[in-house]
C-alpha cells in the first residue's frame, strides 16, 4: 500500500499558548483535539487541523519528553540543524500572510519574492519566516510541481 500523504508535523512549543494562537490566527488552523499524557511529562498537547481538514500540526508543551531529532535548544539563540529544514504552507497571498505572521510575532527570514525555477520554468511566489516558536516556515502560493500530470 502506498503513502496517502503527510499526516502531521510535531513541534515542541517554548510558549504553548502563543504557539497555538499563532497557528490558529495566521494560518486558520483549529484545535481538533487536546490531551495530556503524564507518563511522558506532557501537560498540554493539541492536534491543530488545517483548513483542508487533512494535514495537522501536533503541538507539545515545552516540558514534554517526546522522541525528537537532535537535542532541545537551551536558548532561543541556539540553532538546531538536522534533516528537517523547514515546512511550507500554501497561502492565497504570500505578501498578506507574511505581514500577518509578523503581526503575530514571527520574524523575517526571506522577504516575499517571485522565483523562476528549473527547466521548464516554474514560477514560484514565496517567503520564509521564523515562527514565534522558532520553526522556519515557507509561505508559498499554489504551484503545480508535478509536471508529469500536464499533457
Amino acid at each position: 500500500m502506498s503513502s496517502k500523504g503527510i499526516a502531521h508535523i510535531a513541534i515542541q512549543a517554548v510558549d504553548y499558548r502563543k504557539t497555538i494562537d499563532f497557528y490558529t490566527k495566521v494560518f486558520d488552523f483549529k484545535v481538533g483535539h487536546f490531551w495530556s499524557l503524564p507518563e511522558f511529562q506532557i501537560h498540554e498537547a493539541s492536534m491543530l487541523v488545517s483548513p483542508d481538514g487533512r494535514t495537522c500540526i501536533e503541538v507539545f508543551d515545552n516540558e514534554a519528553v517526546i522522541a525528537a531529532q537532535g537535542k532541545k535548544a537551551e536558548s532561543p539563540e541556539q540553532v538546531a540543524f538536522g534533516a528537517l529544514l523547514h515546512f511550507a504552507f500554501y497561502v492565497e497571498d504570500v505578501d498578506l500572510t507574511f505581514q500577518k505572521a509578523l503581526e503575530y510575532g514571527a520574524t523575517k527570514c526571506i522577504e516575499p519574492a517571485t522565483l523562476q525555477l528549473g527547466d521548464p520554468v516554474i514560477t514560484v511566489r514565496n517567503a520564509l519566516i521564523y515562527s514565534p516558536n522558532g520553526e522556519v516556515i515557507e509561505l508559498i502560493e499554489e504551484v503545480n510541481f508535478d509536471l508529469s500530470s500536464q499533457g
